[in-house]
């Protein structure tokens, strides 16, 4: 297994949650790490109070320009490599199924989805030096259903054959594709959204945790964990690591 230092991974949607955990713990850890985001004073925070190690760029992934800029600039404070693309980007959008907007159904997917998709094929020459891996984020909505979340859960189950495709076509390639699914994470993905406000989302989180078979909901810092274990482990691909205390186990309906 790959350790940690040395490594250039570009993480997407950095600027707070899960990519913000993910890309402490791999500095902590001697990775030199590129998250990008669409709030600069979010992702400007974050590369500064990681250091040197941590290059902070604007990007809105759904731009191809963006993306271009992103990837160019994510291999150059990598020292010319590429270790891991973490498709961590999210958008959130909920709503009855006889209420959605087609406009924002494809902007969820373009977020959540395409421009993964579009980040991943520009990484892949990249990745094929290194013998590295691209780990796409997942999530429990594919294993419990939630009236309302039909347009997120869409994208999510799309990652999870994504991750599987991708595996058989660049495995001769020496390039992991894996796919990571957590369970209830308290982030900002929902509050951005505009679904809660910061109080009803700790309220709802308090609320799920008893649904848990461990009894209490996840960190992002765990979500990193599993991520570092799907980087390192070279003989892993097309794999979907559920991470979720036990939530998708069925304990009882919300």
């Amino acid at each position: 297994m790959k350790d940690p230092e040395g490594l250039s991974i570009l993480i997407t949607g950095g600027g707070s949650g899960i990519g913000a955990a993910t890309a402490r713990y791999f500095v902590e850890r001697g990775a030199r790490v590129t998250i990008c985001g669409t709030r600069e004073e979010k992702v400007r925070g974050v590369a500064e109070s990681l250091g040197e190690r941590c290059l902070g760029v604007l990007a809105d992934v759904t731009r191809a320009e963006d993306r271009q800029n992103l990837m160019t600039r994510a291999v150059a404070h990598g020292k010319g490599r590429l270790d891991a693309l973490i498709n961590n980007a999210a958008n959130m959008l909920r709503g009855a199924i006889t209420d959605l907007n087609e406009a924002e159904l494809q902007e969820v997917f373009h977020t959540n989805v395409i421009s993964g998709m579009m980040l991943t094929g520009m990484a892949v020459p990249h990745l094929e030096q290194t013998q590295g891996s691209v780990i796409f984020l997942g999530s429990v909505h594919t294993r419990r259903s939630f009236p309302g979340a039909s347009p997120y859960a869409a994208t999510k189950g799309a990652l999870e054959a994504l991750t599987k495709v991708l595996a058989a076509e660049l495995g001769s390639r020496k390039v992991r594709v894996n796919c990571v699914v957590p369970g209830a994470v308290p982030t900002e993905l929902n509050i951005r959204a505009g679904l809660f406000t910061e109080e009803e989302h700790a309220a709802r989180m308090d609320a799920i945790a008893p649904f848990h078979v461990l009894q209490r909901v996840g960190t992002p810092e765990e979500i990193a964990e599993a991520i570092d274990y799907l980087i390192r482990a070279d003989w892993t691909t097309g794999a979907s690591l559920v991470v979720d205390g036990g939530l998708s186990l069925g304990l009882a309906p919300f």
